[in-house]
């Protein structure tokens, strides 16, 4: 049987492995990578709106409803009404999420580290600017 070979599917299988290593070194900080990086993004843009987060990070207002209610339950942020909009709520960082992140980051870098202990610190430099590039020319961006 002739399979072809998909450049794609090393990327994805890649892209697996590195979330689940990052899964487990979040997973000891109770930490979710989405959760890591919505902490992230609400430490540059806070206040935010909950609507801004949501379209930030592409989820429906149904997760970020659900998102936002476990991060409030973990003490990581608070919600407030807007004052200038009462119908939409803001985000902010708690000292709790605030000193979260120091663990985040730690993680990451770990993350970053066995990357860069596999394919050697130029190549992993490669890889940074490479994935940037795509990131960028598929219309991502960086939240916040």
């Amino acid at each position: 049987m002739l399979t072809e070979k998909f450049q794609l599917h090393l990327l994805l299988h890649s892209a697996d492995l590195v979330e689940n290593e990052l899964r487990r070194q979040l997973a000891l900080i109770g930490v979710r990578p989405r959760q890591a990086r919505i902490l992230d993004a609400l430490s540059r843009m806070e206040p935010a709106s909950q609507i801004g987060v949501a379209r930030a990070f592409n989820l429906t207002p149904a997760s970020m409803s659900t998102m936002t209610a476990r991060l409030i339950e973990a003490g990581f942020i608070n919600r407030e009404i807007d004052p200038s909009e009462a119908r939409s709520n803001l985000l902010r960082l708690t000292d709790r999420g605030r000193s979260k992140l120091h663990d985040i980051h730690k993680a990451w870098r770990e993350v970053d580290a066995i990357i860069t202990d596999t394919i050697g610190a130029e190549n992993a430099a490669i890889l940074a600017k490479l994935t940037r590039e795509l990131r960028d020319g598929l219309g991502g961006n960086v939240p916040g």
